[in-house]
């Protein structure tokens, strides 16, 4: 049999004029404004063109586009890989799929019929989920078929916070970092939301609890200081904290060397490589953090590899329902926005 795998990630602008087009594509996306599309579409405009000038700034950074795609072409290469290396009975083949910008979903489908496969898999690079991450490119994908009558049976690998695999990518490359040094104060940095979507049933911030949690309990290091924060806000509205840059803040004029730990991003992109490394790295300095770093995103570290890989192979363990393959840790039931409620 043939199956089709579907990574699916945010994207970013392959060019600097695509920044302003690139933000009104995430704007305009209802899972990040719930309005109808008449006052929708008007406001996604005005947002995009006023944080156009700052975007600009960000990407020029990064020498004028987003190394995201670059990126999660080459994870989706060595997960095809992994999954053919044992010549299963099946034959895999990975596909990308960007939620605001290309390759879109309505890019992609064309390809994907043109290989014919048995089965479709979704598999966000969002290990926690969001409605307005993975549940929005999972909606996307849906109404793409629907739009061109695309009927293939379809499952979800809907979200992995506490897979054994992802959990020791993450610890790898901490202590890869770290090295004997222990005394830094770890401070595991997550994207923000704003608090109504987690009162409104997003499991986001739980399942951010959980790998947290999950991680530090496997490090199993006496002591080990750290905690956990959220970054990268934007707009009026208030979000679940504490803010990345506040406890950057705090812990540098305690004269504590950090290190930063990206807890949900799993490529480099404009959040990592420039608000951590750049952005953050200078507020920390300017407080008195003589030490500060950050652990690198997992990317394609084996672990990480391993951890998509085994989830897809053996997802008939983790069926819930339908078409939805949870993880063994299930969110509790007034997060009503996961899948699986």
């Amino acid at each position: 049999m043939k199956k089709a795998v579907i990574l699916f990630n945010l994207g970013g602008p392959d060019k600097l004029d695509s920044v302003e087009p690139f933000l009104f594509n995430l704007f305009y996306d209802p899972a990040i404004i719930n309005l109808p599309k008449l006052f929708r579409y008007p406001l996604a405009k005005i947002i995009s063109k006023k944080r156009t000038p700052i975007a600009k700034k960000i990407y020029e950074e990064l020498g004028g586009s987003s190394p995201i795609l670059k990126l999660t072409r080459d994870q989706s290469d060595a997960l095809e890989k992994k999954l053919n290396q044992n010549k299963n009975k099946d034959l895999y083949k990975c596909f990308v799929v960007m939620r605001c910008w290309h390759p879109r979903a309505e890019n992609v489908i064309s390809e994907i019929k043109f290989y014919n496969p048995d089965e479709v898999i979704l598999m966000p690079l969002y290990p926690q989920f969001s409605a307005s991450t993975s549940g929005s490119s999972i909606k996307e994908w849906k109404d793409i078929c629907i739009k061109y009558n695309y009927k293939v049976k379809t499952s979800t690998i809907c979200c992995y916070p506490t897979d054994e695999n992802f959990v020791n990518a993450h610890i790898e490359e901490i202590k890869n970092k770290i090295g004997k040094n222990i005394n830094e104060k770890l401070i595991f940095s997550a994207h923000g939301l704003p608090e109504k979507n987690i009162k409104n049933g997003d499991p986001y911030q739980w399942q951010i609890e959980q790998t947290v949690k999950t991680i530090v309990k496997k490090m199993n290091i006496r002591n080990l200081d750290y905690t956990l924060s959220y970054q990268s806000r934007v707009g009026p509205l208030k979000w679940i904290g504490p803010s990345t840059d506040d406890t950057i803040i705090e812990n540098s004029k305690l004269g504590k060397n950090i290190i930063i730990v990206p807890i949900a991003f799993v490529s480099e992109h404009s959040e990592t490589l420039v608000e951590l490394d750049i952005e953050y790295k200078k507020i920390a300095e300017e407080n008195g953090c003589k030490n500060y770093s950050r652990v690198p995103a997992i990317g394609i570290n084996e672990n990480y590899i391993k951890s998509m890989s085994e989830l897809i192979l053996n997802k008939e363990i983790y069926k819930f329902k339908n078409d939805i393959y949870p993880p063994k840790t299930q969110c509790p039931s007034n997060f009503n926005k996961c899948p699986c409620n």
